[in-house]
């Protein structure tokens, strides 16, 4: 059976950190939860996850965000399904939930990155998930 839910405890964010791994693989656990709980505070910072039964399967964390050109939105900043359980519509039932989470709350729209590589994700975005592709994300490191 699946479903979702908001992880809000240090010990779920610990259950979450292998799936999370497989996106974000630079993070050790400890770097992981520290960064968790800094985003959780200082930026409203929400991870949902979908299980299937016990097990989580896929995760996506989202942030409300108020900008000048967007207005009030919600950017998802995570969405990742385990590698053994992609393209069972995991990665979309989490975006649709997302999605719904933001309308019920108020928010005008829902934004997100993906890196440029990664052309799969980018039609599911714009073909399945009917998002818009508008801008490039510009990054410089200061070391």
């Amino acid at each position: 059976m699946l479903h979702i839910k908001q992880l809000t405890t240090r010990e779920e964010w610990m259950d979450a950190y292998p799936v999370m791994h497989e996106l974000r693989t630079e993070l050790d656990e400890e770097t992981y939860l520290h960064r968790l709980e800094r985003c959780v505070q200082k930026e409203s910072y929400m991870l949902f996850a979908l299980y299937e039964d016990k097990a989580i399967r896929a995760l996506c964390g989202a942030l409300p965000r108020v900008s000048l050109h967007q207005g009030e939105y919600v950017w998802i900043a995570d969405l990742v399904t385990s590698g053994p359980y992609r393209s069972k519509g995991y990665g979309k039932l989490l975006l649709d939930y997302a999605a719904n989470w933001a309308r019920d709350a108020g928010y005008s729209s829902v934004s997100l990155s993906s890196g440029l590589q990664r052309k799969d994700a980018h039609r599911f975005y714009t073909d399945k998930m009917g998002f818009t592709i508008e801008s490039y994300l510009f990054r410089k490191q200061l070391s």
